[in-house]
């Protein structure tokens, strides 16, 4: 059996990846794809945890927050690509407003 401290290290991890794509990218869709990232390692977090204890607390929570991130995914995704057919980049820097 897998000790739950080796799911915390790489759900650590992944959110530490995650984070720095969060602060150092500069392209909307990196920028998402590093959201889900750290979506994904608080699941692995709620679930090592739910895991440990036996709960089926932690799966519930797991479930609702990947409900919330397909929502998440899918309406960024719909504003990434009304900002690209209207400025013609998903660059952060350079969207600086939606209206203009």
């Amino acid at each position: 059996m897998v000790p739950v401290t080796w799911y915390l290290w790489l759900a650590a991890m992944l959110f530490t990846i995650g984070l720095s794509g969060v602060l150092l990218k500069r392209n909307a869709l990196i920028v998402m794809m590093s959201v889900e990232l750290m979506l994904n390692a608080a699941n692995l977090t709620f679930l090592a945890f739910a895991r440990q204890t036996g709960d089926v607390g932690g799966h519930a929570i797991a479930f609702f927050v990947i409900a919330v991130a397909a929502a998440e995914a899918a309406v960024g995704l719909a504003v990434v690509i009304a900002i690209y057919r209207t400025r013609g980049t998903v660059n952060i820097d350079e969207v600086r407003a939606l209206h203009e």
